[in-house]
This record gives structure tokens, sequence and C-alpha cells, in this order.
């Protein structure tokens, strides 16, 4: 994976990157307003040799790095029980010696003789009292520890350069550093979630991860990519519903390339099928049917998912008299066969409880050859292959099997698996489609996608000039009224190629109509090509 293919995992997963940078923010700014309020009190120490007067130079460098080397040291001491037991019984305090050392910290600076005592506590008053005390008792102990036995004196002397002051702020919680930390902390878990989910993630999202999973396993080719359209559900035929969409010229594409499938045998009758349910397999032959139809091509759609039948829900149909009323010899085809508009269709008929057999049958195999006769074209809607075999018997009577891949949930090994069952069964499997693909994530090969749709363009000068500085609310209100009276003289006028002469309150032609008519008849009709990202 290079840098681009990382920036698209994060995009991809930007909510649950979004979510957890959120959580992790909220969680510090939960441990900011919960935490108990410490703060800090530091008393600083000089620590020195005491000795006489008329020492020479070298004495006291001699005594000074003495007193550094020793300064290390009494660092320990500071939280030992000789002080913090002291402090304890003089301030009268409701802790142990022990509890004290753990709020007593002592540090000494490099290569100086200072020494900082601090003392952390909930209370600002208390923990400056308590720095106080510490720094008074720790100059006896160690007056008292460098003492010598038959001295009077201890040679080293501990003074307090800066006592303790009472605290004005709250050395924690820190509000900043701990929201900042949440922060990062959710961002860092988040990226890595997206990271850690798309490699794991083993679904195909996009045509080209498709192909290269099927050139893995020598599988067919892709022969299309449809888009997801949300509104799918309530609009199933994407030619009725938005002709010059990108779901209506996927399917476009996917018709013209199985007609370039096998030049010399075109299949003719074309099972559609999908590795599991809920893959949009039905809406798939739906509109392979419709866009086969509109070519004028006789298309017939006959649903084969005996177990759970949606062709007849899908278009409105009625579903009780199909395909198992023809097997079981109560009805003709030609009886059963209802209209979809552009092409027919043979619903399923009552659920049977023997699916498999009924689809194994020789009636049906008379059913599909009769279909095949009649029509041009014939789309069989089956049911999954994975779960059940009824897709697979019927593998003699089709021409070929189109594999339905849904982006984004179908994953590699259930692709392979599929494959393999229509394979065992000697299916051709003519190709696959990708269906519910994001226009995002799946440009096609140009790196984009992209519409091309009719359009008018606004006549007059004002209008060109509202195209131009785009206020296409000016462009149709300029463009109305003079498309109109063009409207109207076109239909005033006498014969082709001449402009008309409209008589006007002074008698005399309109010459407001007569040079916009003439340039609009001799004006061939410009195509106009529409180019736009695609927003979901």
């Amino acid at each position: 994976m290079d840098l681009r293919d990382y920036l698209r995992v994060l995009s991809r997963r930007w909510r649950a990157i979004t979510v957890l940078t959120l959580l992790g923010t909220a969680a510090g700014v939960l441990l900011t307003y919960t935490a108990i309020p410490e703060y800090r009190a530091t008393a600083k120490l000089f620590v020195s040799l005491q000795g006489s007067t008329d020492e020479d130079t070298a004495q006291l460098a001699q005594g000074n790095l003495f007193t550094q080397a020793r300064v290390r040291s009494y660092a320990e001491v500071a939280t030992s029980p000789l002080v913090t037991g002291h402090v304890v019984k003089q301030l009268k305090l409701k802790m142990s010696p022990a509890a004290l050392s753990g709020k007593i910290s002592a540090t000494a600076q490099p290569d100086t003789v200072l020494l900082q005592l601090t003392v952390t506590d909930t209370r600002a008053a208390r923990a400056a009292r308590i720095s106080n005390a510490v720094a008074e008792r720790f100059t006896e102990v160690i007056r008292g520890l460098e003492r010598p036995v038959d001295a009077e004196s201890s040679p080293v002397r501990l003074s307090v350069t800066e006592p303790a002051s009472v605290p004005t702020a709250p050395f924690s919680p820190r509000p900043a550093v701990n929201v900042a930390l949440g922060l990062l902390a959710g961002l860092i878990l988040g990226v890595g979630f997206a990271l850690a989910r798309e490699t794991l993630d083993s679904s195909v999202r996009t045509s080209k991860a498709l192909t290269d999973a099927l050139a893995g396993f020598g599988g067919p080719p892709v022969l299309g990519s449809i888009v997801h359209d949300p509104q799918a559900t309530s609009r199933p035929l994407a030619l009725r519903d938005d002709m010059h969409g990108l779901r209506a010229e996927g399917f476009r594409r996917l018709r013209t390339c199985l007609q370039f499938v096998d030049v010399d045998r075109p299949p003719k009758v074309i099972a559609v099928t999908s590795p599991l349910s809920g893959e949009g397999k039905t809406s798939v032959a739906v509109n392979l049917a419709a866009t086969l139809a509109e070519t004028g091509a006789s298309v017939c759609l006959v649903d084969t998912d005996l177990r759970r039948p949606s062709t007849a829900r899908t278009l409105g149909l009625i579903r009780d008299a199909g395909l198992t009323t023809a097997l079981i010899g109560r009805a003709e085809v030609q009886q059963l066969l209802q209209s979809a508009g552009s092409f027919s269709v043979l619903t399923s008929g009552a659920v049977p409880p023997n699916p498999t057999e009924l689809l194994g049958s020789a009636q049906l195999k008379a059913v599909l050859r009769g279909l095949a006769e009649k029509f041009d074209h014939v789309v069989v809607d089956t049911a999954p292959v994975l779960p059940v075999a009824d897709a697979s018997v019927i593998a003699s009577e089709v021409d070929g099997y189109l594999l339905v891949v849904r982006a984004s949930r179908t994953s590699r090994d259930q692709i392979a698996e599929a494959l393999r069952a229509l394979r065992h069964v000697g299916a051709s499997v003519v190709g696959t489609v990708l269906n519910m693909a994001s226009p995002k994530e799946d440009r096609g090969a140009h790196g984009y996608a992209y519409e091309y749709r009719p359009q008018c363009h606004p006549a007059g000068r004002f209008a060109r000039l509202a195209r131009i500085f785009r206020f296409p609310r000016l462009a149709r209100v300029v463009r109305v009224p003079r498309l109109a009276r063009i409207a109207q003289a076109l239909r005033r006028r006498p014969s082709a190629g001449t402009a008309p002469a409209l008589p006007t309150p002074g008698g005399g032609p309109d010459s407001r109509l007569t040079a916009p008519v003439a340039a609009l008849a001799d004006e061939p009709p410009r195509p106009v090509a529409v180019e736009g990202s695609v927003q979901s």
C-alpha cells in the first residue's frame, strides 16, 4: 500500500476515526473534571561546609566538590522516617509517615549545592505547611548525621533560601494537556482501528479489486460496475426513473459487454446469480432485462428463485401464478406471462416444498427451451449459489451465468467458492458485475465518475451572460419568454427555411422575431455534454 491507499483507507473509515477521536477527547475532559485538584509547594535549601575563614582556594574547591557529592545522597534522606515521622507528629497529620513520604520529592540540581523539597497535597495551605516543616526537620537530621561524635557542631550547614509559599493554582489536573492527550490517543486508536479493519476486511470494494481477485484464481472478467442508489428500493428500474443516470449507464455498459462475450455464439439464456442473498441479483436481473429490451429485442425475465422470490414484488406483479403453475401443468406459459412495460415476466408462482426437484425437472427444461425460441433474450433470476443448489441444477439449460458481487460485502473467499460450485457442475460463467459500488471509490479506469445528459443552451444575449457568470435562475428568466416567442413564430412559419412575418399592432412584421427565428432555423443542433463529479 502506498500513501494514496492509506489516505483512501482513512477517508473510507472517517466515521470510526471521528467517533474514537471524540471519545478520546471526551475521556480527557471527563478526567479533567472528575480528578481531585492537587497543589505543589516547594522549599529550596542551600548546602555548604563550615570551616575556618583562612582556607585557600584549593580547599574551597575540594569542599565544593564534597558538598555536591553529599547533596545527591541527602535527597534520599528527605523521605526517610526520621523526617516524615517527626512532621506527622508536629503537624498532627491524619496520615502515616509512609503515606507522607509518597507526597515528598527531593531533587538536587546538577552541578550545584541546591536542594528542592516539593510536597504534593490536595490542599494548597497544607502543602506549604508540610513543605516548610519537612525542610526544617530535614536540616536538623542532616546536621545530626554529619556531626562527628566528639564534635559540638556539624561541618555541613543547610540553609533555607526560599521557603514554600501557598500555591495559587493547582498543579493537577491540567485541562489543556488532558484534552490534547485524549484527542491524540483517540486519533491514534481510530487510525489503528481503521488500518486493522482494512487489513482484516477481505471484501471487494472496487472493480479493480474484483479484477485482481478474479485474476488470482482464473475467474471470469468483470463486465460492469453498478453504482449504489439509496432509492433503488423505491425506484427499481433505473431506465424508467433516471434514464441518463449513472446506474442506468452502468446497466447499458453491462448489456454491451454481454454482447461481446462470445461474438460467434452470444449467450441467449443468461442466469443471474450471486454467492449469497442480499447482494442485488434480482435488481441486476430486472434492469438487465429492461436494458436488453431497450434495443428493441424481445426479452423475457424468469424468476426461478423458488425459495425467496422477489421479482414480482420488485415490479409490482402477481406472484401466485407463475413458473410453478406451469411446471405442475395447471396453465400454459403463454397464459402466465405478465408485462413489465418493455419486457415480459414469468414470476415464480407459489413457493413449492421441493424447489430443487422442480428446477431439475424436464418440465423446466421445456419451459426455458420454449421461451428461448420465442424471445430474443431470456434472463433467469436464480437463487444464491452457496446456500442452496437451486442455481446449479439449471446449468445445462442456460448459456451462461452472470455472478453478482456486492461491493464492500462479498468476500474474496465467497467469490472463489461460488465459482468453484458453478464450475463443478459444468456451468459457464460469462462474467461478474460489481453491484452497489460507491461512486467515490469505484471511479473506473479514468479515476472519476461522470454523467452525460442532454441539456439545452439558454438563448439570448442576457442568457449567455447568465450562463457564463453561473446565474442559472437569471438564465431561466431570460430564456423562457424568448423561447416562447420563437416557438410561436415557428408554428406560424409558412414554409421551411423562411422567416415568418408576423403582424404587429403597427401592421408590419415583428423585427424582434425575424432574426432569431432565421438564425434558429439555420443553426444545426448542438449536443451538450455535462461532466461532473458524483456526490453521495
